[in-house]
């Protein structure tokens, strides 16, 4: 007979061949839940369902008219960059016009200045952030709990040198974060496992945890019994693909080649993804920042058949043409095309009554608005998910700025009690 309750806190265990510890962190069971599907059953008091934050973000900036849509409201109009995002309209809301006052103090050649200002909310110190991102203050106040109290992922690796613009995650003034690039090490990392037999496709880690497996089955009902299945199936594939991976790609390039590095960059995002996602569904981490393409960045699109330019290079000179401009919205198009599929794969995870999505606030953001005018009084951004009410299936032209917004979207979206940030002065209420 089944057990009525399975803890919401679950982990299939091994050992290796080398003796390492293996660990397999579950997603939540039906059996997790109450009867409404509303909150984690408990012996004692029933617990409301874990919220997540997430912060996204894409170097260089946008061209602001195939981006931001003309109409407000919920009648607003998907525009060429935003249509990889219209089976999810009723899952996101589009911002526009929100201000970053300190990139316009300080040091720094605009990209600097923004992306302190972007995490942080701070003036660009000469060396990195002006204080703790939003990410890690969020994190002081929800992340306690979890194995990992905050994850930071990346992809791009190409960049100009400065710290400012490879991280943007920040423990506090000048203390980065850098972001995990290699799906080998971010596997590694969320599955406990070092050892090279997976990696050389010769065994799997499940084999390791199979014994744990069985023994849980057994005590789960037949929903729950094929919602294992199918998750230990999607850990299995998730590895094959990281295993497949050209040797190359298991490591950084610390002095890319002439001409770029030219790697299948989507490849390793939607692999990254994927393990972003596999860890806020099994609750490892509650907080979590994903780099795609670095501030400044100098990464070349050869899946866009675009090899000519940087992107750097793209959002200025040729950028004031028209096919510049038409290249930019293609290579923002395709930024947007990988949030989408983090969306996508937030939806397709039940939780309790709803998705992983219903209980998730993600953020989308650039260091720039106009990429060209490094234009910051007016960022665009995409605040994705239903966590704590969140107002969705509009655009909003806002009137304040990205402390106001933080600190709206981390109290009331998220539930983190961080009582201010800096220029923040007062709640959006058109978000929540």
């Amino acid at each position: 007979m089944p057990n009525k309750f399975i803890s919401r806190r679950r982990f299939l265990t091994g050992v290796g061949l080398s003796g390492a510890a293996i660990h397999v962190a579950l997603p939540s069971f039906e059996s997790s839940f109450n009867a409404s599907g509303t909150a984690y059953a408990a012996e004692g008091a029933a617990q409301p369902i874990e919220t997540r934050f997430v912060l996204w973000f894409n170097g260089n900036g946008i061209v602001e008219k195939y981006w931001i849509p003309r109409q407000d409201g919920t009648g607003f109009e998907m525009t060429p960059c935003l249509q990889p995002l219209a089976r999810f309209r009723n899952d996101i809301h589009v911002l526009s016009g929100v201000d970053n006052p300190a990139a316009r103090v300080g040091a720094g050649n605009g990209h600097h200045n923004s992306m302190s200002g972007l995490v942080a909310g701070e003036s660009f110190t000469g060396r990195g952030a002006g204080g703790p991102s939003i990410d890690q203050v969020i994190a002081q106040q929800i992340g306690q709990q979890s194995r990992f109290r905050s994850l930071q992922i990346g992809v791009c690796q190409e960049s100009f040198g400065e710290s400012i613009q490879r991280n943007m995650s920040w423990a506090g003034r000048d203390r980065p974060l850098p972001p995990e690039m290699i799906p080998h090490r971010l596997f590694d990392r969320l599955f406990g496992s070092k050892e090279q037999y997976w990696i050389e496709r010769k065994r799997s880690i499940l084999d390791a945890v199979s014994d744990d497996a069985l023994a849980l089955k057994k005590q789960l009902g037949y929903n729950d019994s094929q919602r294992l299945e199918e998750y230990l199936n999607s850990v299995r594939s998730l590895e094959r693909s990281v295993a497949s991976l050209p040797p190359e790609y298991s490591r950084l390039v610390e002095q890319p080649p002439e001409g770029g590095d030219l790697k299948d960059w989507p490849r390793i995002a939607k692999l990254q993804t994927d393990l972003l996602v596999h860890a806020l569904a099994s609750r490892q981490t509650r907080v979590a920042s994903y780099m795609l393409t670095k501030c400044q960045g100098l990464s070349r699109f050869p899946w866009l058949g675009l090899t000519y330019e940087r992107h750097h290079e793209y959002t200025h000179g040729r950028v004031e043409s028209p096919e510049g401009q038409r290249i930019m919205r293609d290579i923002c198009r395709w930024h947007v095309e990988e949030f989408a599929y983090f969306l996508a794969k937030l939806k397709s995870i039940p939780e309790g009554a709803g998705t992983l999505l219903d209980h998730t606030c993600a953020l989308y953001v650039h260091e720039h608005a106009e990429a060209n005018a490094h234009k910051n009084a007016g960022l665009a951004m995409i605040a994705a998910g239903h966590a704590g009410g969140m107002k969705t299936g509009r655009h909003t032209r806002v009137t304040g700025t990205i402390g106001d917004l933080y600190l709206t979207l981390a109290e009331e979206a998220v539930g983190a009690r961080i009582d201010s940030f800096p220029t923040s002065t007062s709640k959006l209420s058109q978000i929540i």
